[in-house]
């Protein structure tokens, strides 16, 4: 008789779960060890990991690097990056990695009008009036990349040399991308904007208020968010796990159904539908996208109860992550805000919940005070089910004939 390989019930239990490590293991980014193939990219990965952000890459699951070959770093800009201060030094470099990974068919689809792409440096809000996205464009003619912002100078992209779906792309470039508020041509004592326009480190905590500002077109989430008093809640709300924040955008709002007035929802309900945007867990745009739990609970099913005001997070088309609250359907549409454990997230649809709204948009409506809610048994006699008027109708009808018929046959009988 063949040898029988005998595997234990907890064997088969635990093999899943050595999957998912493994493949969660595989998903993490080792720059370093990417770079370390490519001998022309040496003088940038020694910068990366002199900055850090080699070190800071490490805990990210999706992302394009731009790198700058040694052939295109001059000695002057080499000893220029050396002399810049560490945090000025670390901004320049997390605007060369972009918060989504881009293969040769992503850039293949680019449209010539561009497509914009959030970096590190604008997840991190260090940023100078809102320039920490860049734009991709791309020459149908000549088929060549380009990459900058209005605020820098765009540079070329020379070639793809790495690819690893789903996680990272290396694209060099010609020169380095320098964003508003750092000079390299300068001398060792660098100017940033004026401290009224600028955002330092965030603190131990997080500024929510600072981060919407920045973001640009956030300005009725925040007033709404302020005058519910609920945005300290949510800067005070990281506990470990962290937070992770859906933001409409202002066109979000705009789009509202014209039946849907969130400025007039009582205290509590709209205290709800904001901690509705809020997920109690740290979640990168890589991790979202590939995110295993689709049902994700929110600060408002803290306070209602499992099972109540969840999201539904899930990808489609390659990147773009969709949200679903039962009602609307959202996409993902910017970073505003990404540093451990913080991620603030700008999405296309105010996510109204199912709990407070019907299908249709509008809000489930309280009777007022003086009025008198009917009790199951007396509905009935208001608005009886279809099937009992059918039948009702039908016995009446039956009756008439009965009587008609009766009628008929007394008239016979005195004949």
């Amino acid at each position: 008789m063949a040898n029988v390989i005998s595997i234990s019930y907890f064997t088969l239990l635990a093999l899943p779960y050595l999957l998912l490590l493994l493949s969660s293991t595989a998903a993490a980014i080792n720059v370093t060890a990417v770079l370390s193939s490519f001998p022309n990219l040496s003088s940038f990965s020694n910068l990366l990991v002199s900055s850090g952000i080699a070190a800071e890459l490490s805990g990210r699951n999706s992302l394009t690097l731009l790198a700058v070959p040694n052939s295109q770093f001059s000695s002057a800009t080499l000893d220029l990056t050396r002399r810049l201060p560490p945090s000025a030094l670390a901004d320049l470099l997390r605007f060369h990695v972009l918060l989504q990974f881009l293969s040769d068919s992503d850039l293949r689809r680019i449209p010539p009008s561009g497509s914009a792409v959030t970096t590190l440096y604008e997840a991190s809000g260090r940023t100078f009036f809102g320039s920490g996205s860049v734009n991709v464009t791309r020459d149908p003619a000549s088929g060549s990349v380009t990459i900058g912002s209005p605020a820098t100078k765009n540079v070329t992209v020379l070639k793809l040399l790495e690819t690893k779906p789903p996680n990272i792309t290396v694209l060099t470039v010609d020169s380095l991308i320098v964003p508003t508020g750092i000079d390299i041509t300068a001398s060792e004592t660098l100017t940033p904007p004026p401290t009224s326009t600028s955002l330092s480190p965030p603190p131990a905590g997080i500024n929510l208020t600072q981060i919407l500002i920045n973001g640009h077109n956030f300005n009725v989430a925040l007033s709404l968010l302020v005058a519910s008093g609920v945005i300290t809640e949510f800067e005070n709300d990281e506990r470990g796990a962290g937070i992770t924040v859906f933001v409409p955008t202002d066109s979000a709002f705009s789009d509202l159904p014209s039946n849907v007035n969130l400025q007039s929802l009582p205290a509590a309900q709209k205290a709800f539908v904001l901690k509705f945007h809020v997920l109690h867990s740290y979640y990168t745009l890589g991790s979202l996208e590939s995110i295993t739990n689709p049902v994700q609970p929110t600060l408002a099913t803290e306070e209602m109860g499992a099972g109540s005001y969840t999201l539904n997070i899930s990808r489609v088309n390659g990147s773009i992550v969709t949200i679903n609250s039962g009602v609307v359907l959202a996409v993902v549409t910017q970073t505003a805000f990404d540093q451990n454990p913080v991620s603030v997230f700008g999405v296309s649809k105010v996510l109204l919940p199912k709990e407070l709204f019907p299908k249709s948009g509008q809000p489930v409506a309280t009777a007022p005070p003086h009025e008198i809610s009917l009790s199951p048994e007396s509905s009935r006699l208001v608005s009886p089910p279809r099937e009992i008027v059918s039948s009702g109708a039908v016995k009446t009808t039956l009756g008439f004939l009965a009587l008609w018929c009766w009628c008929i046959a007394f008239c016979y009988v005195l004949v």
